[in-house]
C-alpha cells in the first residue's frame, strides 16, 4: 500500500464515479476478513487505511486480565500498563500488529475488493442511468459489431443493441451515432438487464418531441403511431389550437422537421395524418396518399369500408399489403378497401 495506492483510487472515483471512501470501507472490511482467515477466526481486529497515503495499519484488540489463557484475545495487566498506565484490568487495548505475509494478503485482497466494488458500482450507476430514460431517448456510440450484437457506448456505460430490436435494413459501423429508445430497465440479481430498441414505435414519438416545438409545449398532440421498422411509419398528429395546422408543425419549414427524423431512422418513409373524431374521416386520411371517395362505417363491428377508384386501389393496398396494414394500425379500425366499379373488397 502506497501513494500510488491512493492516486490510483482517485483516478477510478474521477473515472468511474466511485467514492474513494466507499472502497477504502469495502477494503478494510475485507482485510479484516482476510485476517481472521489466516490468523484465527476468534481474533478481535481492526485494520485502518491511511486516506492521505494508503499506510495500511492492523491492531488486535485484547482484554485486559490476571491470568491470560488466551495469547490471541488476552492480555496481562502490566503488559496492558506498559502500553498505558491508565489501563486496568477488564479493559480493551489495541496492538499494533504485523504479520510477515500480511502484505502479502493485503495486495491480493485490495485486487479482489476493489475490483469487485468497481463492477458492482458500474452496474448500480448503469442502472440509475436507464432507470431514469425509460421510454425516452438516448445517444449512442456503436462500440463493437459482433456477429448481429451490437455493443453500444451511452454515456459511461456499455450497453447491448440485440438483434431483435435491430432494424434490418440498417447497418451499424463502429463509430457511428445513434439515437437509441430505452424499452425497459431492471435490476436484477445478474446485474442491470436492459432493453434497447431502434424498432420501437416510440422512437419515433420521441424523435418527434424533440423535432416539433409544438409537441413538446403540448400544443400538438401524437394520437398514435404504426411502424413497421426501417421501411415506413405512420403518425397521426392533433392541435389542440384550431389556429396551428399539427401536420404542417410536424413537416417544419420546407420540411426540415420530418427530414431530420427520416435522416435519422435512415431513409424510413413517414406520412404524417391529421387525426379526426369521425373514425370514417380519420381512415381515408390514414390511407394516404390514397384519395378516396367515400366510406362506411359500421360502429358495432369497428369496421370501416373505403371506396376508392381502381387506379388507387393498388397503391392503398400498398405493396405487400403495407399501406392498409398500417393504416388499420394506427385507427385501431377494420378496414375493407374496394373498387368503385364492381365493389370488389380487399380486407386488411
Amino acid at each position: 500500500m502506497s501513494d500510488n495506492f491512493i492516486t490510483l483510487l482517485e483516478e477510478f472515483e474521477k473515472e468511474k464515479g466511485i467514492s474513494r471512501e466507499v472502497l477504502i470501507e469495502a477494503l478494510e472490511t475485507a482485510l479484516v476478513s482476510a485476517y481472521k482467515k489466516n490468523y484465527g477466526s476468534n481474533l478481535n481486529v481492526r485494520v485502518k487505511i491511511s486516506r492521505t497515503n494508503g499506510e495500511m495499519s492492523a491492531f488486535l484488540e485484547k482484554e485486559i486480565v490476571e491470568e491470560v489463557t488466551n495469547q490471541d484475545t488476552q492480555i496481562t495487566e502490566k503488559d496492558a500498563k506498559a502500553i498505558d498506565p491508565k489501563l486496568s484490568i477488564g479493559d480493551f487495548v489495541e496492538i499494533a500488529t504485523a504479520p510477515r505475509t500480511f502484505g502479502r494478503i493485503a495486495a491480493q485482497t485490495a485486487r479482489q475488493v476493489v475490483t469487485q466494488r468497481i463492477r458492482e458500482a458500474e452496474r448500480g450507476m448503469m442502472y440509475e442511468q436507464f432507470a431514469d430514460k425509460v421510454n425516452d431517448i438516448v445517444s449512442a456510440v456503436v462500440q463493437r459489431v459482433e456477429k448481429r450484437s451490437i455493443m453500444l457506448r451511452i454515456g459511461n456505460s456499455d450497453a447491448m443493441l440485440m438483434p431483435q430490436e435491430q432494424v434490418e435494413s440498417e447497418n451499424y459501423e463502429v463509430g457511428q451515432r445513434l439515437k437509441i429508445y430505452v424499452v425497459d430497465a431492471q435490476m436484477t440479481t445478474k446485474g442491470p438487464q436492459i432493453v434497447l430498441s431502434r424498432t420501437h414505435s416510440g422512437l419515433v414519438k420521441k424523435l418527434f418531441e424533440m423535432e416539433v416545438p409544438e409537441i413538446s409545449s403540448g400544443v400538438v398532440e401524437i394520437k398514435s403511431i404504426s411502424r413497421e421498422a426501417g421501411s415506413r411509419t405512420k403518425i397521426a398528429v392533433w392541435a389542440s389550437d384550431p389556429n396551428v395546422d399539427p401536420i404542417g408543425a410536424c413537416v417544419g419549414p420546407k420540411g426540415a422537421r420530418v427530414q431530420a427524423i427520416v435522416d435519422e431512422l435512415m431513409g424510413e418513409k413517414i406520412d404524417i395524418i391529421k387525426y379526426s373524431e369521425d373514425p370514417g374521416e380519420f381512415v381515408s386520411a390514414a390511407l394516404a396518399p390514397t384519395k378516396v371517395i367515400k366510406y362506411q362505417v359500421n360502429e358495432e363491428e369497428k369496421s370501416c369500408v373505403i371506396t376508392v377508384d381502381a387506379n388507387q386501389l393498388s397503391l392503398a393496398i400498398g405493396k405487400e399489403g403495407q399501406n392498409a396494414r398500417l393504416a388499420a394500425k394506427l385507427t385501431g379500425w377494420k378496414i375493407d378497401i374496394v373498387k368503385a366499379e364492381d365493389g370488389e373488397a380487399s380486407e386488411a
